[in-house]
């Protein structure tokens, strides 16, 4: 896979494969949109120095989050158009609608800690955008959180491939590291997701 990638940045369509990958993973999240970044990111750091054609690293991390931001919306906006058919299937899944609730109660204190860390969980982003499009949230609450969390996905993303490339080389155990790394991270964040709430002490 490194070799592929390796040879695929030499030119542009680098970008369009990685904006494409991230934008359709938030309706099919077995797309692996996180291991062709950080497999993209390792080949530019093991790439010859100043080698024509090889991407920058800033421009590939605001491509990924780019098109993890225009992904969200997507979802949101097929959310908040699905009407009553879409309110049926999120009341039959636990999941959405505890999401749907959670993010309703962060984004009425003003905070939205939770899209930037549902953003590293498994199928997170997709629970998240589709839960706050149903719940008819603000996109002015909602997309400043997801500009955040894309940035901080997709700068994570690549500064594992990068710096396990620098490291460890472009080998099958240094991608290894690299994607190890990104699945603790989603293991972290499907544990702060799912804690309970604690519990508000009863007023006097």
């Amino acid at each position: 896979m490194i070799d592929s990638v390796g040879s695929l940045i030499a030119g542009p369509w680098i970008y369009a494969v990685v904006a494409v990958s991230i934008l359709l993973d938030v309706f099919l999240p077995v797309l692996p949109s996180g291991v062709l970044v950080i497999t993209a990111a390792t080949a530019v750091a093991t790439a010859a120095p100043l080698a024509p054609g090889t991407p920058s690293l800033l421009a590939l991390t605001l491509c990924a989050a780019t098109a993890s931001v225009l992904g969200d919306l997507v979802a949101y906006r097929l959310a908040w158009r699905g009407g009553a058919r879409l309110d049926r299937a999120i009341a039959r899944s636990r999941r959405l609608t505890t999401a749907q609730e959670r993010l309703g109660a962060a984004l009425a204190r003003g905070g939205g800690a939770l899209v930037v860390i549902a953003r590293f969980a498994p199928a997170g982003r997709s629970v998240v955008s589709l839960g706050a499009g149903a719940a008819r949230r603000r996109v002015r609450d909602f997309l400043p959180w997801s500009a955040l969390a894309g940035l901080a996905w997709a700068a994570y993303s690549v500064g594992l491939g990068y710096f396990g490339g620098q490291w460890l080389g472009a080998t099958w155990f240094g991608l290894a590291v690299s994607l190890l790394a990104l699945f603790l991270a989603g293991t972290l964040a499907v544990y702060v997701i799912r804690r309970p709430a604690p519990a508000r002490a009863p007023v006097a």
